[in-house]
Order: structure tokens, then sequence, then C-alpha cells
């Protein structure tokens, strides 16, 4: 039996959650406590991936129109390029141990992919991957970013699955580095609102079937 324990936690600063996240990290990688998924929402914020020179230069505001919106900017240890945080996206951060059987970062990465293919599919809109990039995509726009790091085989950082999300905060970044390409949301393509709570019921269901969980502790 594979048991997850969920924590749904609200909005969280980033720091305090990636303080949070290595914590986690730290007590499987001595075995303690079990498989993890916090579900969150950021206040406004812009990470930056592992090559945090190269993601800077994808951030086109400047340091002051920054300040002016209240978005803090933050380094780091995840894969991946630049991205943004805010209210209305729900953040997946997975603190998994992939041993023995599931040591298999591609592997890993199409599984979170697929849950939030399958999220998005719920709400009747068909989502799919495109070769070559790593995310969630509606056509040529992204719903479902990720970035993750993974060290001694425990996963950490995540997943960032835009509901309500202001897009116009994407406009501060090139997302991801990926400069032909837009992103969407959840409530624009079904042009209203939804209820984030209820979205991250349909992660924590679509992430237990992807990744056979049959136990939850919440």
């Amino acid at each position: 039996m594979r048991t997850l324990e969920i924590r749904r936690l609200g909005r969280v600063p980033y720091a305090e959650a990636l303080a949070l996240q290595r914590a986690l990290v730290d007590d499987r990688k001595a075995g303690r406590g079990a498989d993890t998924l916090i579900l969150l929402e950021h206040p406004h914020v812009i990470t930056l991936g592992a090559r945090s020179a190269v993601a800077r230069s994808h951030v086109v505001a400047t340091p002051e129109r920054l300040q002016q919106l209240g978005v803090e900017l933050s380094e780091t240890g995840r894969g991946g390029d630049v991205t943004y945080h805010g209210p209305g996206q729900i953040v997946g951060y997975p603190i998994l141990d992939l041993r023995p059987d599931r040591q298999d970062v591609y592997r890993y990465v199409r599984n979170l992919e697929e849950v939030m293919i399958r999220v998005t599919g719920a709400y009747g809109i068909e989502a799919a991957r495109i070769e070559g990039l790593t995310g969630t995509w509606i056509g040529a726009e992204k719903i479902g970013a990720i970035g993750i790091r993974v060290s001694r085989w425990i996963t950490s950082h995540g997943f960032a699955y835009n509901v309500n999300t202001d897009l116009d905060y994407f406009k501060l970044i090139v997302p991801c580095g990926i400069t032909d390409r837009g992103v969407t949301s959840l409530s624009k393509l079904l042009a209203r609102k939804v209820d984030t709570r209820d979205v991250e019921k349909v992660v924590i269901e679509e992430f237990c079937r992807v990744f056979g969980y049959d136990l939850l502790i919440c």
C-alpha cells in the first residue's frame, strides 16, 4: 500500500514554502515521514531556475516595476528557467522518494504533465504535451509549468497550474525562456471564474491515480 500525505496550505510566502520543502526532503532522505504533496498559492513572485543568470535575463520588467507591483524575485534550486507564481494559481510541491522502483526523472516529469492533462480534461478541455518542451499545453499556450529538483531520488519543487491566474503578470518575464508561445488559464478557457479549492480536489485525485497512491493522509 502506497501512502501520500496531503497538505493544503492556502497562500504561503515563497521563502516559507521553500524552507518547508527542504525540511521534508531532509526527513525523506533520513527515512522519516511519508511521501507528501503540498498544494498552495503564492503571493506575487518571480522565481529563477538553477541557471539563475540565464533566467534573470528573461525578466523583462525593471526592478522598479517589480517593486511597484509588489512582485518578489527569488532564486531557487530547481531546474527550468524563469516563471511567475501568484494568486489563483495552484502550485504543487511533491516530496516523494522515487526509490526503489520509480528512479526515472523523465518518467516523473511526464507523470506530472499527465496529472495536469487529466485535471484540464476533467473540465472538458483537451490539453497535451509539445515535443521538446516541458509542461501542459492548450495549443500554443501553456496552462501548467514544471520545474523540479531531484536529490538522492527525493523530489522537490514541482508544478504550477493556472486556474484564475492574472496572466498579465507573465508579461513581466519571458515564461520559461520561450519567446514564441503564450500562457493561458482554466478560467480564461472556460470564460468564468473557477473555485480553486475544487480544482485542488481534482489535482489530488488525478495525482493519486497517476502515481499509484491508494491511501491519503489529510
